[in-house]
């Protein structure tokens, strides 16, 4: 596909070269609307020359079973066949061996956009909650100096109460120990090229990126927006895996966890002294069966929390171990550009 989708040469320095990642498991039902929003937000942006005719919409593949990956081909290949008509051949994308989870997914796109020389990166969800609109905001943001720019909910009005509750009490929890994060920022945001080089050191395979971005110290800046219903389709992130990801990013940023479990030993040794100093009374006095219930209590005070604190230390074990592994945290099977140059 060709087109004549250069700005003016007296203009091309200004305009940035932006990828926007876009990370798909199972997104077959909600990627031809996806596809279509982004392509028209790319461009609106290359006619007012925000951005290049380098730029890319980069979908990364995370293992799905359904034909996301084909329709990502189809989009590179022929995006009228989509029901697509981009004034620019944007549409890009690669494809994991096996399901590695949105973290790495992401992770792995951003570094790919790094790697073909972009200027700045935007990454957001394929379920279209995240407002393509806001990308305007983000690129005049950071053209006026901000590195890296969050998508911020102004109100989580979509959510139900116990989505908001628990996600209230998770940003809380994580500024309690100490974890830097943006409070309603998932992972819609721009990074620029100093911001993506400083993330490409950041080589541990437990990936929580919501903290690790916070953490690389650049000037920021951000875009508040509404968050929108599920276009089509079903949640990635049910309650198993909302738990998960929030025990990752605990583990991955706190040690305070660890020194709770020191401090529960401490308070259980004191338990027990006084309940000895108890049973040694009762005995002295003869009311031996009298102290059955306190006994069976401490047993079981004692019990529990030797299990929460073998369960908390096992979680860091069980980090040290895949981190000691030095496995790859994802093989990148195929790329829509394989396929281009006959390598497929």
């Amino acid at each position: 596909m060709t087109c004549d989708c250069q700005a003016p040469a007296s203009e091309a320095p200004a305009a940035p070269c932006l990828y926007v990642v876009v990370p798909c498991y199972n997104e077959e039902e909600v990627l031809p609307e996806t596809s279509r929003r982004l392509s028209d937000k790319l461009d609106s942006l290359l006619e007012r020359a925000s951005i290049s005719g380098e730029s890319r919409i980069l979908f990364v593949n995370d293992g799905s079973g359904d034909r996301t990956w084909q329709m990502i081909r189809a989009l590179h290949d022929d995006p009228s066949s989509m029901g697509v008509s981009p004034s620019c051949p944007w549409f890009s994308g690669i494809c994991f061996a096996h399901n590695e989870g949105h973290q790495n997914a992401l992770y792995a796109g951003l570094m790919e956009a790094l790697d073909r020389g972009c200027d700045c990166a935007i990454s957001l969800d394929a379920d279209l909650q995240d407002d393509v609109d806001a990308i305007d905001e983000m690129l005049a943001k950071h053209a006026a100096g901000a590195e890296i720019v969050y998508g911020v909910r102004s109100n989580r009005d979509t959510d139900t109460a116990f989505k908001r509750g628990t996600a209230g009490m998770f940003y809380d929890l994580m500024a309690w120990l100490g974890v830097e994060m943006v409070s309603n920022c998932a992972d819609y945001r721009l990074m620029g090229r100093r911001s993506l080089r400083a993330l490409s050191q950041y080589t541990e395979v437990n990936l929580f990126l919501r903290g690790i971005v916070p953490a690389l110290g650049f000037t920021t800046d951000v875009v508040y927006y509404v968050r929108a219903e599920r276009f089509a389709g079903e949640s990635k992130y049910p309650l198993k895996k909302m738990v998960s990801f929030a025990l990752e990013g605990i583990t991955s940023f706190s040690v305070k966890p660890i020194r709770w479990v020191t401090m529960l030993g401490l308070v259980s040794l004191v338990v027990s002294l006084v309940m000895m100093v108890y049973t040694l009374v009762q005995a002295l006095a003869g009311r031996v069966v009298a102290g059955w219930s306190s006994l069976m209590i401490s047993i079981w005070l004692v019990g529990g929390l030797v299990m929460l604190s073998l369960g908390v230390v096992g979680e860091y074990v069980g980090r040290i171990y895949l981190e000691s592994k030095g496995r790859p945290r994802y093989i990148v099977a195929e790329s829509t550009e394989s396929y281009e140059n006959g390598k497929g």
